[in-house]
């Protein structure tokens, strides 16, 4: 996905980097993620996507010193980023391998200042073929802990996925396309909040946009009746 050069107001546009897909060449978890980097283009940020299938990053070997360009390309685009949406397919109760792997060689970020993902504001987006997808999710928060990161609260499980895209890769209706889009625009909302030094503690700013999100959700289950 090519950079987009939108801008929001007069602030500087923020850089949002979305990581996931599947290997397979029709991916619904792919497909997520572009319309959840729409969202957040919509909100001013320019965006990059780091397509798993694309990449093709060989297994992580924490013997070896060799580090291939895809993996350059994944760690300094993760590590540049402002903020980030992570999207993958649910495998056996839990995240894919491919998607392991690539946030295994994360490991490279650890003698950087600071280190890892420290203080990025990060997405979350699972898809499932079933009807659960939210094992994904938890394990991704755990990961995200461990980077040093902020998930946002607002997180998108999919369930269905074979019914939840069209054949092209958008949103079968606007019930799957909302949650996408409103999660990228707050991915950009709490990550330019940081980088303007409005937020001081991003947990504070992540329970603030968890509120946000149950305030929206109420009034459309109200608007609904």
């Amino acid at each position: 996905m090519d950079v987009n050069n939108n801008t929001h107001g007069a602030a500087k546009a923020l850089r949002v980097v979305g990581l996931g897909g599947s290997l397979r060449a029709t991916s619904s978890s792919r497909a997520a993620l572009k319309v959840s980097l729409d969202g957040a283009a919509d909100a001013g940020a320019k965006v990059g996507l780091l397509d798993l299938r694309e990449l093709n990053l060989p297994m992580y070997d924490p013997s070896s010193d060799e580090v291939p360009e895809s993996v350059t390309r994944l760690v300094d685009s993760l590590y540049a980023a402002d903020g980030v949406i992570w999207s993958s397919p649910l495998y056996n109760g839990s995240i894919s391998g491919a998607f392991k792997n690539a946030l295994d060689w994360l490991i490279l970020l650890n003698k950087r200042e600071p280190p890892y993902l420290s203080d990025k504001i990060i997405g979350l987006i699972s898809v499932a073929g079933g009807t659960q997808g939210i094992q994904a999710i938890n394990t991704m928060e755990f990961i995200v802990r461990a980077l040093r990161g902020w998930a946002v609260p607002l997180v998108v499980p999919i369930p269905q996925s074979w019914q939840a895209f069209e054949d092209g890769g958008r949103p079968a209706n606007q019930q799957i396309e909302e949650p996408l889009k409103t999660l990228g625009g707050e991915v950009v909302r709490v990550a330019r909040r940081l980088a303007q030094n409005e937020v001081r503690d991003p947990a504070a700013a992540c329970a603030e946009a968890a509120a946000r999100v149950a305030v929206a959700a109420s009034e459309r289950r109200v608007e609904g009746n």
